[in-house]
């Protein structure tokens, strides 16, 4: 989760969220840019302080949902790779240093977005997901997730290219706002990281593309694990506004398989939801 899928989210339930940031625009590029001038530690405070100036002291029940459900989500991801990285049952062995240092780095980004959505909510903020409170083996479904290096690094992809799916149709609506250029900064690196999780599952032995492509049964889920492809549903098309892409223009060497690599596909909320209640227990589904 970043700003612009939080923006977008509380945009459903408040069409003017736009309006009420818009003529803030200069504030809302200091926000923007600070991240080059000054720790992230401090960004909570920062977008604290712009939902104040959008509302008033007190947020609506339904952005404070909203800004709640980012922070489920981004509590779940922190402790998967937390306990990559500190669980004493975690007894796959990560072949470099290189390997580690990468998980380490992905699992501060989400403590970073974690800390940031718990500054924006203030006393409003969800109590705490714990460890305790997730399921990482999908009951049972990736049973040796902390045990199998393959195996975590799937699950690791599935989480990756779903964030990545969130950011899609984002540009038309902050078209004109200071916020379009880092909503593409943001997607970029979001994008990489899932890159990176492939480089990675390519250097274990899989036979992998750093981008999704189509896999057996034409169904755009490369990693091998039917049980994850919920998570690319809809990135099989070859259809894009209105044009066929395989074979366009009677290019027979433009092959679906092609046709698909070239394009990402948005995946809606709900969708996110229910891949993300497969690593909750009962109890603490979204």
């Amino acid at each position: 989760m970043n700003i612009v899928n939080i923006l977008e989210e509380i945009e459903k339930v408040d069409g003017e969220i736009y309006e009420r940031l818009s003529p803030r625009r200069s504030a809302m590029k200091d926000f923007y840019s600070m991240g080059k001038k000054i720790a992230f530690a401090a960004a909570p405070l920062a977008l604290g302080s712009m939902f104040t100036k959008a509302y008033g002291q007190t947020l609506p029940t339904a952005v404070v949902n909203t800004l709640n459900f980012a922070l489920s989500l981004e509590y779940l991801e922190y402790h998967f790779y937390n306990h990559a990285l500190l669980g004493t049952d975690v007894t796959f062995a990560y072949p470099t240093t290189a390997a580690k240092a990468a998980i380490t780095t992905i699992r501060d980004h989400e403590l970073a977005h974690v800390n940031l959505l718990k500054g924006a909510l203030g006393t409003s903020a969800r109590a705490e997901i714990t460890y305790a409170m997730t399921d990482f083996t999908a009951s049972g479904t990736f049973g040796d997730v902390y045990q199998n290096y393959l195996t975590f690094l799937k699950v690791a992809l599935g989480f990756e290219d779903t964030g990545v799916r969130a950011y899609k149709g984002q540009a038309t609506v902050l078209k004109g706002l200071s916020v379009l250029t880092t909503a593409l900064q943001i997607h970029s690196v979001e994008a990489r990281h899932a890159s990176h999780i492939r480089q990675m599952l390519a250097a274990a032995g899989a036979s992998i593309k750093p981008w999704i492509s189509l896999g057996a049964g034409g169904i755009a889920n490369d990693t091998g694990v039917p049980q994850v492809d919920p998570v690319y549903a809809g990135e099989s098309l070859d259809v894009q506004a209105g044009v066929t892409i395989t074979g366009i223009n009677g290019n027979t060497g433009v092959t679906k398989a092609a046709a698909v690599e070239c394009f990402d596909e948005p995946l809606d909320g709900a969708s996110v939801a229910v891949i993300a209640n497969l690593f909750l227990r009962t109890g603490s589904k979204l």
